[in-house]
């Protein structure tokens, strides 16, 4: 029998000890959650709509994109809400392994890809292809939040807080540019500046940088032929309003006439003309033009503001989390978002020329949506543990 001043001290149990150490229970963040659900929402509709002529006439099917982009998305939503539910921190401790399997998939790529051009963006598995540079985008997000988390009081050296992370950087926009993905490679390097940026880095040593960027742009914009034939000619294009209108002008300025047809409020969801063979692959990269000429711009502003919602509840989320990897695996992911709805739309509005950015939510893409939902995981997962710590 113990004595009365004795305390009674309970263990607890191993399977308690590891769900407190690898899972969550406080609540997530509704307004993220809830940004999300109306996006995808939206842009699953927007998909069908825009997409359904382009894939009765190539695929005999007027469902084909429709479909294949449910599937993703529902194991994306799976990916998402498991995700959620996990201690984001465990990716801290395998980020390794998965730099080394993204490395390895980008090599990979290069020499066994789908023959589509020149293009080598594609692994062929079967009935279904998978795109790295899609799982691509959340390793440099967790590499360089894992690295700027451990290094955040360097950050301000050239060694630690600007060559390091730019070696990164590197690597990665490197092997992404040899698959011919130049819209991929400009976003990598954009995600990783916002991280380094966000991290700390010295802002003289950054200023310089973003001031050697914006020269090398300046060059390829004067000397369109310093860069691979097919982007060059796109620049041409963009330069050139009269430029081979049958060919390198024709998505763009089809894109247009989507774009001002639409007018304020639309034509109504479904009539769009432009999505009948005229703007080409409308359920990808220019979507956006066929919610213009359907929703007009009412509904591509609410759309928009939907998007800036997204991405303004996200660095609310990443200023209330104490953890600096955490904060930062959340600046990455809502920069990755923000800043392909940014370039996308000015793509198709002619303000950049034609490089190809996806619409996330809304451009067809089952690697893409798989990971991007997943990435929302993430970020909910966060969102969980900082208010977890509030209770």
């Amino acid at each position: 029998m113990p004595n009365d001043n004795e305390q009674i001290v309970v263990k607890p149990s191993k399977w308690r000890t590891f769900k407190d150490t690898y899972f969550l229970t406080g609540s997530i963040d509704i307004p993220f959650l809830g940004l999300t659900i109306a996006l995808l929402t939206i842009g699953l509709i927007m998909l069908f709509s825009a997409s359904y002529p382009y894939a009765y006439y190539y695929k005999d099917s007027s469902y084909y994109y429709f479909i294949r982009q449910i599937l993703f998305a529902v194991a994306g939503l799976v990916a998402m809400f498991l995700m959620s539910k996990i201690n984001y921190k465990i990716l801290k401790a395998v980020y390794k392994p998965i730099f080394v399997i993204t490395i390895a998939l980008l090599v990979i790529v290069l020499f066994y890809h789908t023959n589509f051009k020149d293009f080598k963006r594609w692994i062929p598995l079967g009935p279904v292809t998978i795109q790295p540079s899609d799982l691509a985008k959340f390793t440099i997000i967790l590499t360089l939040a894992v690295y700027i988390s451990k290094n955040y009081k360097r950050m301000k050296t050239l060694k630690y807080g600007i060559l390091i992370p730019v070696g990164v950087i590197a690597i990665f926009c490197g092997l992404i540019y040899l698959e011919h993905h130049l819209s991929c490679t400009i976003l990598m390097f954009l995600i990783g500046a916002t991280l380094m940026f966000a991290g700390g880095s010295d802002w003289k040593l950054f200023a310089f940088g973003l001031a050697v960027i914006v020269l090398v742009g300046f060059l390829v914009v004067s000397f369109p032929t310093l860069i691979e034939n097919y982007a060059g000619e796109r620049i041409v294009a963009w330069l050139d309003k009269n430029y081979d209108p049958m060919g390198s002008r024709w998505q763009t300025n089809n894109s247009l006439y989507a774009i001002g047809s639409g007018g304020f409020f639309g034509v109504g969801l479904g009539n769009s003309k432009q999505k009948y063979l005229y703007v080409s692959e409308p359920q990808n990269d220019f979507i956006f033009s066929i919610v213009c000429e359907e929703l007009g711009f009412f509904g591509a502003a609410i759309i928009i503001a939907l998007f800036a919602a997204l991405v303004i509840r996200g660095l609310i989320i990443a200023s209330r989390c104490k953890d600096k990897f955490g904060s930062l695996l959340i600046i990455g992911v809502v920069a990755q978002i923000g800043l392909q709805v940014v370039l996308n739309i000015l793509v198709v509005t002619d303000s950049l020329p034609n490089t190809g950015f996806a619409l996330p939510f809304f451009s067809y893409g089952g690697t893409a949506i798989f990971m991007l939902l997943f990435e929302i995981g993430v970020v909910l997962s966060v969102s969980r543990k900082t208010n977890q710590q509030k209770v």
